[in-house]
């Protein structure tokens, strides 16, 4: 009572005391409950020591064996024992350094950074960069399956968590990069949720490429042109038969390295009349000059000759196809004739810097013509230009596969490869002034892009291609002395 007033009392609020669950459980079910919990432990521990043993077989191995016979035979045995493996390694390393590399000095690097880089920053680094998720208190992680070091990069496997995409690695690829201390990284799709990621370390591409010798034989493979060589050591082939080519590139980044190329390894079956070459040089022959027994017909200008020659070339596109009717739907060598590239440097002087309109309109008709129709009847553009916006190459998707070499801009990488190839990696406009004639390479139905670089081809090569492609002449020697003549080729 307070006043007269009943005062209803505090509520009790005391915590309602709990016992563990396994209070509650017999004393025997205890016991099995931890027998059963101690096999566990064991399997688990006993799975995850040969999981160490598979990943890490040099690391774990080698300690154990010098540790067994140092136990075993003493000290000496052992020394004896890795002076001659150190001999035996030096030996392979000498005789054969790319076997070497591959089956033995990457295989320790490999351990070495999953061991010391990315086990030990995967975890951290996957939380920050927001790629591991968390639902109903459980965290989802993605998964560090397989690393291997070739020396210039480091390809890591991942699997990514539910509901992820491989976009959202392509936009952290720049900070993962940084995280695992490399150059750049980029994002392949191998199967659905697996993706490897490529951690660029040095560049592979930093040399010049020399040309190959010109071959004698005529068998050029118009499918597999080889121009040069990938960053993973493998040729770097250009599509020419049903393919369009577009080669974009600032100036000093290495047009004339891919033109020539591709211009060398087609010799043979230019010499052999396989193939024809049709040129345009709208800078008054300062490229396509320095070797014009290379083509059958070449333009130095962007006035009414260059306009000329492409629109006789579409009217040939046309009169092919209509010939191949019904018969075939490709061409092939066994028509009996030429397979034709036309070379067209510095496109955008015929198409868009011409200034006679109508000369203008005429030439990107015809070289749409010629793209577009050309394929079947074995007609291929080899285009090159320097800036490629809309409104210079309005009909790019024309072209099949197109070569980014050194660009201005980031915008303008997806421009030349399509979009999107810069996030996965395709930064062409990070190519160094240093490297002409490296490029990123896109063909139509390739998701990946592909980096490469062209051979390097020197004035001297210009000249023995000239040689090679030249017809030969006949010189009467002079009269002897008893009257004679000699007549020499």
């Amino acid at each position: 009572m307070n006043g007269g007033k009943w005062v209803d009392p505090a509520p009790f609020e005391g915590v309602r005391p709990r016992v563990p669950w396994w209070v509650l459980v017999p004393g025997k079910a205890k016991w099995v409950a931890a027998l059963v919990a101690l096999v566990w432990l064991m399997v688990v521990g006993a799975v995850r020591l040969v999981l160490v043993v598979v990943r890490y077989p040099v690391v774990t191995l080698v300690p154990v064996s010098a540790a067994w016979c140092w136990w075993r035979f003493g000290v000496s045995p052992l020394v004896l024992a890795l002076l001659s493996l150190v001999a035996v390694l030096s030996i392979w390393a000498g005789l054969d350094r790319g076997s070497f590399l591959r089956h033995g000095w990457y295989r320790l690097v490999t351990e070495w950074r999953r061991a010391t880089v990315y086990v030990p920053k995967w975890r951290s680094v996957m939380r920050l960069a927001e790629l591991a998720k968390q639902d109903r208190g459980r965290e989802y992680r993605p998964r560090l399956r397989r690393v291997r070091s070739e020396g210039w990069r480091d390809r890591v496997r991942v699997r990514m968590v539910p509901a992820q995409s491989p976009e959202a690695w392509e936009l952290r690829r720049d900070g993962l990069a940084h995280s695992f201390g490399a150059r750049s990284c980029r994002v392949r799709v191998l199967r659905p949720r697996v993706i490897e990621l490529d951690f660029v370390h040095r560049d592979p591409l930093l040399r010049p490429l020399a040309v190959p010798a010109l071959a004698d034989s005529t068998e050029v493979d118009l499918k597999r042109v080889v121009v040069g060589r990938t960053e993973t050591g493998r040729p770097w082939r250009l599509r020419l038969l049903g393919s369009q080519v577009l080669v974009v590139g600032v100036p000093g980044a290495g047009k004339g390295s891919v033109l020539w190329s591709l211009v060398w390894q087609l010799a043979p079956a230019v010499r052999a009349g396989l193939v024809r070459l049709v040129g345009i040089d709208p800078k008054g022959g300062m490229e396509l000059g320095q070797c014009p027994d290379a083509f059958d017909r070449v333009v130095y200008d962007n006035g009414p000759e260059a306009v000329a020659l492409l629109e006789e070339i579409a009217a040939e596109v046309k009169e092919r196809a209509t010939r191949y009717r019904g018969v075939r739907r490709l061409w092939a060598r066994s028509t009996g004739e030429p397979f034709t590239v036309l070379v067209v440097d510095e496109l955008a002087d015929l198409i868009a810097y011409q200034p006679d309109k109508q000369l203008r309109e005429r030439a990107a008709r015809a070289i749409q013509t010629i793209t577009s129709q050309g394929r079947a009847p074995g007609y291929a553009v080899v285009g090159l230009v320097q800036d490629p916006r809309k409104e210079v190459v309005g009909f790019r998707h024309l072209f099949s596969t197109r070569v980014a070499l050194r660009l201005d801009e980031p915008q303008q990488v997806d421009m030349v490869l399509g979009d999107g190839v810069r996030q996965r990696g395709a930064a062409a406009h990070e190519i160094s002034e240093n490297t002409p004639g490296v490029a990123w390479v896109k063909q139509d139905g390739q998701r990946e892009p592909e980096r490469a670089r062209a051979f390097h081809v020197t004035d001297a090569d210009l000249v023995e291609l000239g040689v090679y492609l030249a017809d030969a002449t006949v010189h009467n020697f002079p009269t002897r002395p008893d009257g004679a003549g000699e007549v020499a080729a």
